[in-house]
């Protein structure tokens, strides 16, 4: 049934994509992954996003591409960063669940405080650029209804107008805050997935450091810092390691 859901939906949304750079490359692209060819889409697909830029509908149909070439940690990859650049990004979070279902690690997270997950829920629903828009526009009304508190003869309309503004000055400060930490997660790859197929974490940036646990492809980390060949990693449920460089690949 699961599998029915993901032909229907991928199906569907990968017809109806907005078109990136050369309209002919996607096209053909497009044709090869309808003909079952997927290696060959998910070549061009990337072709297309090394030559004329990255998109969400180019990330979300490469990731489509692998994930029927069984590619769990490249699918995974994809989805993410689709979702990177269009938070809700609704065909991207259903076929994320459908890659991740094949993931063997289950890595219970470490529950966080409600606020605290409820404000990064928030957060996550627009990109920089949606939050620093509604900055703007949140800005311009409280100059409006300063305006008005300044020059109104009536008490009630001065109340009102400083009321709105102070709410509106609140809006702006959370909404520039939101937009710069949302630009942070853009441009520093704070996380990353295991792209082999299993990797042992070690205690510490060495071979001979004491193996902790094993990863396998589609897992998804956060990265804390790097040293040589090795990248020091944190998992959802707070377990720490070391990994080599070349078994994850940053979103």
């Amino acid at each position: 049934m699961k599998k029915t859901i993901f032909y229907i939906v991928t199906l569907f949304t990968i017809l109806w994509q907005p078109v990136y750079g050369n309209t002919d490359a996607i096209k053909k692209a497009n044709e090869l992954y309808a003909a079952g060819n997927y290696s060959e889409a998910a070549q061009a697909y990337e072709n297309i996003i090394s030559q004329y830029g990255v998109a969400p509908e180019l990330y979300y149909n490469l990731g489509n591409a692998y994930y029927k070439m069984n590619e769990t940690g490249k699918s995974v990859l994809n989805y993410e960063r689709a979702l990177r650049l269009r938070p809700g990004y609704k065909n991207a979070e259903i076929n994320l669940e459908f890659a991740q279902a094949r993931v063997v690690d289950n890595v219970v997270p470490v529950p966080s405080f409600f606020i605290k997950r409820w404000l990064g829920n928030l957060m996550k629903l627009l990109n920089t650029n949606q939050w620093f828009w509604i900055a703007a526009i949140a800005f311009i009304i409280t100059l409006v209804f300063i305006l008005l508190f300044v020059y109104s003869g009536t008490y009630y309309m001065r109340r009102v107008s400083f009321y709105t503004a102070a709410v509106t000055g609140v809006i702006v400060v959370i909404s520039l805050l939101f937009s710069g930490i949302r630009k942070n997660q853009m441009l520093n790859h704070d996380s990353a997935v295991i792209m082999t197929g299993s990797v042992t974490v070690k205690s510490s940036p060495d071979k001979s450091g004491t193996d902790l646990y094993q990863l396998h492809e589609g897992t998804k980390v956060d990265v804390k810092s790097k040293l040589g060949d090795w990248t020091e990693i944190v998992l959802s449920n707070g377990n720490p390691g070391w990994v080599m460089n070349n078994s994850i690949e940053e979103i």
